[in-house]
């Protein structure tokens, strides 16, 4: 089905064409190329307005994903009783933060690449409140990104790579 992404903000410079192909290629890895799926990319000020909202954190972040299907556990499919309920959800990148954090031997785009897939992790039901529900993102969004160099010659590491010291 369709990937949307949508730029809602003119603070960083965002390059679509292979955002897109990556994150194609990491629906076809994660098996759900069937559903629908946005990613909405936004500044500061509007992922702090959001962050606010739906989670009472008043700072700006990297990455906020909104589920369709709310009650996955990690790891399950969706399993669509009707064609609409072929959506995943939807994924706000604060693309302005995750610019700012990345490190000088970063590249930016891998890293929106590396927050999205983390994003599409938490569409699946998977979590990281405490360690062993990290050890286990952890470990999807791994074997995720290693298919995903194997395929594209990219070499990534999973978002919450140092979340519990590991």
């Amino acid at each position: 089905m369709s990937l949307v992404i949508r730029n809602l903000q003119r603070v960083i410079p965002i390059r679509r064409a292979p955002l897109r192909s990556k994150i194609e290629i990491v629906r076809r890895i994660l098996g759900v190329q069937k559903f629908d799926l946005g990613i909405i990319c936004v500044d500061n000020k509007n992922i702090q307005h959001i962050n606010r909202i739906y989670r009472g954190r008043n700072v700006p972040t990297d990455v906020l994903s909104f589920p369709f299907h709310e009650h996955l556990k990690a790891g399950e499919f969706p399993l669509p009783e009707f064609p609409d309920d072929y959506n995943l959800g939807d994924i706000f990148l604060g693309v302005e933060y995750i610019f700012h954090q990345c490190k000088e031997d970063e590249d930016y785009n891998d890293i929106l690449t590396v927050t999205a897939t983390h994003g599409l992790c938490h569409l699946l039901g998977f979590t990281h409140s405490t360690e062993a529900e990290w050890q286990q993102m952890f470990q999807k969004e791994k074997a995720v990104l290693d298919e995903l160099g194997r395929r594209t010659g990219t070499r990534l590491q999973p978002l919450t790579r140092d979340l519990f010291g590991g």
